[in-house]
């Protein structure tokens, strides 16, 4: 928790300001109607795009199957007044405003949803021919890389690094993939976890090199460390992501040592009447024990119900969800919910080797996290044994033609 919150409940707010246009700050906008929230509500975002899911960027939208993934929300009927390329540049919480290039725009409430932006490689600004891949643009300016054909590398083999690759190798593309690491995932998943996805790569027709870093990015090929060059008619960075706050300097919000802002567990900053929430934000989380910050889709859906309820004084139960995301990638549909971060046990369901997989990571006998490969029904029912914290039969869990609720002990 952060040392200094806010009382619970703004039900006579009249004004309240969203900064962020995505996935968490259009699901803001939705929940505060629909929880009862009459009063003014301003929506700023950045780009000049009607929102858009995240997700079907690396997918449909990379491969030009759809030329965007608009948000299925109705600013208008919601009452929801939709500034597009507003820009936040500070707040003043002492005096309830937001600066922006346009002016100052005062709020009763703020909802800070300004969510991440991708970490660029050092020394490739300018350099022609290196991609990012988190907005609507970044994808249509990759659009013809694809379609043409071209060499491509991609710096970094996580999540956006491997469906990147995956959408590339279906558009006819040679791709190489460098990472630093020892294997792909390598910040998000446990070593035993991780290796099999190794073979992946090669699976597909693509090129993986692990402890490869990238000395540094010249027109027409990437340069490294050991003196190797590496082809490439483009070059696309995928090597994370870091909360976009940068604009929150000199407010007094407190922040933590990512960057992300520090909510409580109601989602509420340490300035009066600021909530924060989605990638931008780090929330103390009960069931485990510590502070999460968690950078996917289903925290952005999930996260403004709570803001929402606490905004019009409803009580919400506290902020913590079990974390999930998924991937599709080299034909594989990969899911994982929870955080195995403190767990004690590992438990294996099904070859890695093969086409459908799990593990399950469990403390003291319950459930904490699962990873699903090609195996939904696991997950499925792997998320609310985490979220019941379920004692669970380790020997039971092992064999995969058991479900895993007919697991428990």
């Amino acid at each position: 928790m952060t040392e200094e919150t806010q009382e619970p409940g703004r039900a006579a707010a009249r004004r309240a300001v969203v900064v962020g246009a995505g996935m968490a700050g259009a699901q803001t906008a939705v929940a505060l109607r629909e929880q009862g929230f009459t009063g003014e509500l301003t929506v700023l975002g950045a780009e000049p795009h009607q929102p858009y899911d995240r997700p079907p960027l690396s997918k449909a939208v990379l491969l030009g199957k759809a030329e965007s993934a608009a948000l299925d929300v109705d600013f208008a009927a919601l009452g929801v007044d939709l500034r597009l390329g507003r820009e936040a540049s500070g707040v003043r919480p002492a005096d309830h405003e937001l600066d922006t290039a346009d002016g100052p725009v005062p709020y009763d409430v703020l909802v800070v949803a300004t969510g991440a932006e991708a970490i660029r490689l050092p020394g490739t600004e300018g350099v022609p021919g290196v991609h990012l891949l988190r907005t609507l643009d970044d994808a249509e300016r990759l659009r013809p890389v694809l379609a043409e054909q071209r060499d491509v590398v991609v710096v970094g083999a996580g999540w956006i690094g491997a469906e990147f690759a995956t959408a590339a190798r279906e558009a006819g593309c040679a791709v190489t993939v460098v990472e630093a690491a020892d294997r792909p995932l390598a910040g998000a998943l446990p070593a035993e976890a991780a290796a099999p996805m190794a073979a992946w790569y090669a699976d597909s027709g693509a090129e993986l090199r692990t402890h490869a870093r990238v000395a540094r990015v010249e027109p027409g090929a990437v340069v490294l460390d050991d003196g190797t060059r590496v082809p490439a008619g483009a070059v696309v960075v995928g090597i994370g992501a870091r909360p976009a706050t940068g604009w929150l300097a000199g407010s007094g919000i407190g922040l933590g040592v990512h960057g992300e802002v520090l909510a409580d567990e109601f989602l509420r900053t340490s300035a009066p009447d600021v909530y924060a929430v989605g990638d931008c934000a780090s929330f103390p989380s009960r069931r485990y024990g510590e502070r999460l910050l968690v950078h996917h889709w289903d925290n952005a859906l999930q996260g403004p119900r709570t803001v929402a309820a606490d905004v019009v004084g409803a009580a919400p139960a506290p902020y913590d969800p079990v974390p999930y995301f998924w991937s599709e990638q080299f034909g594989r549909f990969v899911q994982y919910a929870g955080h195995h971060g403190a767990a004690d046990a590992t438990v294996w369901r099904g070859d890695p080797a093969g086409p459908a997989w799990s593990v399950c990571w469990l403390r003291e006998n319950r459930l904490v996290a699962v990873l699903a490969v090609g195996r939904p029904r696991d997950l499925a029912q792997g998320r609310k044994l985490i979220e019941s914290a379920t004692p669970m039969n380790p020997a039971t869990l092992a064999d995969p033609s058991r479900p895993l609720k007919k697991a428990t002990a």
